[in-house]
């Protein structure tokens, strides 16, 4: 019988045939914590020139400023070195290309279940969300009110980013 992870189990194999612990330690080496969509076309690290150990990156369906995300932020300033946050959201990002709406109407059509009960957080408009997720860190009661936030567009054609939100200025 195939197992649905047999792939990567296996090229885990391999890859711990030749790991060496780097020693690293569990806080971010630049004091940074990057929240970005989950989409695999984005290399948080290589796209800042950074390394394993030197941020934290949180990841989620179109780079959201949620609960869980702020929730983690504190964790990560408080226990894991994280003195700055930079919210990337992305070009051809899935989360703006339908309504919300039309995902719980996909996702019935597809399986038959009703999943309003679930707030997807679709992006409208990706500048003014952006801009609002930025705030939210920033308005944050429990992270520091002169932490640096900045807010950035990831072009995934170039792999340049666009800063919509600099860390010195107002989010809104």
């Amino acid at each position: 019988m195939v197992n649905a992870f047999d792939d990567v189990l296996s090229a885990n194999e391999k890859f711990a045939a030749t790991f060496t612990d780097p020693g690293l330690r569990g806080v971010a080496a630049h004091g940074l914590a990057v929240l970005t969509c989950m989409d695999s076309r984005i290399d948080p690290l290589s796209m800042l020139g950074l390394g394993k150990g030197d941020a934290k990156i949180l990841r989620n369906a179109g780079a959201r400023v949620t609960d869980d995300m702020l929730r983690t932020l504190v964790l990560s300033h408080y226990l894991l070195g994280v003195k700055r946050v930079m919210v990337v959201a992305h070009t051809d990002c899935g989360m703006s290309s339908k309504s919300e709406e039309q995902v719980h109407a996909t996702i019935k059509e597809m399986s038959g279940l009703d999943s309003r009960s679930l707030h997807f957080a679709m992006v409208s408009d990706q500048e003014s969300v952006l801009r609002g997720d930025v705030q939210r860190v920033r308005s944050s009661p429990y992270l520091p009110a002169d932490m640096p936030v900045a807010g950035a567009i990831y072009d995934v054609s170039t792999g340049r980013l666009r800063v919509v939100v600099a860390a010195d200025a107002e989010a809104l």
